[in-house]
């Protein structure tokens, strides 16, 4: 059996509205929402008593996809400092081609993103910078020129 498609990218955030809000200033859209708890969930993910809300973001195009998910029970761990550099080990981004890099910086900082280091330019090809977003998520932006 082959590989067919990579579905999605799930990540794990505080804040399950500001999340979404976030994705849609981006310019994904809202799939679905659903609560999922119950044996399944438990037997998919390896704990006991899962209840949490996600939200399936989809690009434009409908290629790309985001599971937003909000763990209600067991809670969500990890360091809440949200500031891991972008070299720590395991995911540590997911990267968006938009039109407008500078517009796309200026909308998403009204949710709170903040810039990782500068909008720098890759040969006569890419305008690139790395943001962080809710829960710490850091999102690569690249413009292409020309």
């Amino acid at each position: 059996m082959t590989l067919r498609r990579m579905d999605n990218v799930g990540i794990v955030v505080e804040d399950l509205d500001a999340a979404v809000a976030f994705f849609t200033e981006l310019g994904m859209e809202v799939e679905a929402k659903a609560e999922i708890e119950g044996l399944f969930a438990d037997q998919t993910v390896g704990l006991d008593g899962v209840r949490s809300d996600i939200a399936m973001m989809r690009t434009p195009d409908g290629h790309g996809k985001l599971e937003l998910a909000q763990y209600h029970t067991p809670a969500a761990v990890g360091d809440a400092s949200h500031d891991a550099p972008p070299n720590t080990l395991g995911l540590h981004r997911v990267m968006f081609a938009v039109d407008d890099i500078d517009d796309t910086i200026a909308r998403l900082r009204r949710h709170g993103a903040e810039l990782l280091g500068e909008v720098a330019q890759y040969e006569n090809i890419y305008r690139l910078c790395y943001l962080r977003g809710p829960s710490g998520i850091i999102l690569a932006l690249a413009e292409q020129i020309g």
